[in-house]
């Protein structure tokens, strides 16, 4: 019986332990990559800004390709909204496009309803490098409340592992395929 109530004191105090952590750390996560994509900006900005073609190189879109998926709005203005419905690492949400400054900058606002809820503000900016090179900016910023935010590291280092893997996706679209 000693061991018994020594296993649940010992997993008591972990979960107090984590739990007093969690007081401590920080609630906003905030993850920004960048890439090199040897084409000219207009064509990378013309296909970033249409949120059905990041379909095709986002990594969290192909967790799930039999999602159900609702648009509402003209892509590539403000406005624009892809909502989705999907199976359990796809979750349910809804993405916005909030502002566009032309040839720059896309600003989105998502909306998660599954697998849990949370708001994130994810912007795409471009910037020209030379006649036939731009480089994109990818951010990502949310806030996690207490005690969830004790994941913030954990969610910061596998955003920017899947961000990248998506960064390479549009890297080979857009280099690879000259009718983009």
């Amino acid at each position: 019986m000693t061991i018994i109530i020594t296993i649940l004191l010992a997993i008591a105090g972990i979960i107090s332990l984590l739990l007093i952590i969690a007081l401590f750390m920080k609630k906003v996560h905030y993850v920004r990559r960048e890439i090199i994509i040897n084409a000219p900006l207009h064509k990378v900005f013309d296909y970033i800004k249409l949120i059905q073609n990041q379909e095709k190189f986002n990594k969290w879109a192909a967790a799930d390709a039999d999602r159900i998926k609702e648009f509402k709005g003209t892509d590539g203005t403000k406005g624009f909204i892809y909502a989705w419905s999907g199976n359990k690492k796809a979750g349910q949400g809804e993405k916005e496009i909030i502002s566009i400054i032309e040839g720059k900058r896309i600003e989105t606002e998502m909306r998660f309803v599954k697998p849990m809820v949370a708001v994130a503000k994810v912007i795409m900016e471009t910037e020209s490098l030379a006649e036939n090179q731009t480089k994109v900016y990818w951010s990502n910023e949310s806030s996690l409340f207490y005690p969830l935010n004790i994941m913030v590291p954990m969610i910061e280092k596998m955003m920017a592992k899947e961000m990248d893997i998506s960064l390479l996706n549009l890297k080979k679209i857009l280099e690879n395929n000259p009718n983009n």
